[in-house]
């Protein structure tokens, strides 16, 4: 099984005859996915030729999902044009929108999210859910090996299985699929590192924790803010299934602006050791790198 994106996703792209989303259209095409086609309204009614597959392109999500019956978007539009571009999605309806654009300011990202909850109605007594799942932005995407594969993450590098990875890092995303890759995984959710994403963390440990195939789990973050310390709680109240962790940024300096906007500390507060305590003290088994926490997941996996 996976979560999020399986083998029935049909996706469209937004920015499809960019740059960036021409070469990504093509490897995703190449890792076996269902692409249906883009979204230009300046470019709607042509069709563009990816090795022997012709996509058209639609003036809009709306028009895209009605023609083909998408119920995926991933998003490689500009940061200037990219709050349109998800609130275009989210007002038609899809169901997943992976936004992989990078440098969207903060303002923005804080727009189209409540923008997406506030599309669903709240029922009496619980939280509101958006009716679009936004990953991102700032992500490599979500990929279903063998099933699916959404955004920029490398299809070569791992195959089908049974673990479960959620990570602020695409950097790190690639290099634990690799690193395990004779175990293989469910699904592999990057979410992002800005301050303000759509999945989080807690979002993709519930729904390997609910998928009855992943066994195990693995859980990148970096220092910066309180999603770890966050999902360190999560996890000691709701999470069953082994979990393992990496926390990259020890050798940060205090104060500094470590690649990812969110990556910001200030005194104790969002450091490695902080988020390292937190999530050991939940059971969590945490490595000291990427290629130690491979192999804590193999021994959790054979106890």
């Amino acid at each position: 099984m996976a979560i999020f994106l399986n083998e029935n996703s049909k996706i469209v792209v937004q920015g499809m005859t960019g740059s960036e989303g021409m070469k990504h259209t093509q490897r995703m095409l190449r890792a076996g996915t269902t692409v249906v086609g883009g979204v230009n309204p300046r470019k709607a009614g042509q069709k563009v030729d990816f090795e022997g597959n012709s996509l058209p392109v639609f003036g809009t999500v709306a028009d895209a999902m009605a023609e083909t019956g998408a119920d995926v978007s991933v998003i490689f539009v500009p940061p200037a044009f990219a709050k349109s571009a998800v609130i275009e999605a989210i007002d038609s309806g899809i169901g997943l929108a992976v936004v992989i654009t990078e440098g969207i300011p903060v303002h923005d990202s804080a727009a189209f999210w409540a923008h997406a909850v506030a599309t669903e109605a709240e029922s009496p007594g619980t939280p509101r859910t958006p009716r679009t799942r936004i990953i991102g932005p700032n992500c490599p995407g979500i990929a279903s090996p063998g099933k699916s594969n959404a955004g920029i993450i490398p299809a070569d590098i791992t195959g089908p299985g049974s673990i479960g990875l959620v990570s602020k890092s695409g950097t790190l995303t690639y290099q634990m699929m690799y690193e395990l890759r004779d175990i293989g995984f469910s699904t592999a959710v990057g979410i992002g590192g800005d301050p303000v994403i759509g999945t989080t963390h807690i979002d993709a440990l519930q729904a390997f924790q609910d998928d009855p195939e992943t066994e195990s789990i693995v859980m990148i973050g970096e220092i910066g803010g309180d999603a770890e310390e966050r999902a360190a709680a999560y996890i000691k109240e709701h999470i069953t299934k082994p979990v393992v962790g990496y926390v990259a940024g020890f050798t940060a300096p205090e104060g500094k602006t470590m690649g990812h906007a969110g990556a910001i500390v200030s005194g104790s507060s969002g450091t490695a050791q902080a988020k390292k305590d937190a999530l050991e003290a939940a059971g969590v088994t945490v490595g000291k790198t990427p290629s130690e926490t491979a192999r804590l997941l193999r021994d959790r996996v054979k106890a």
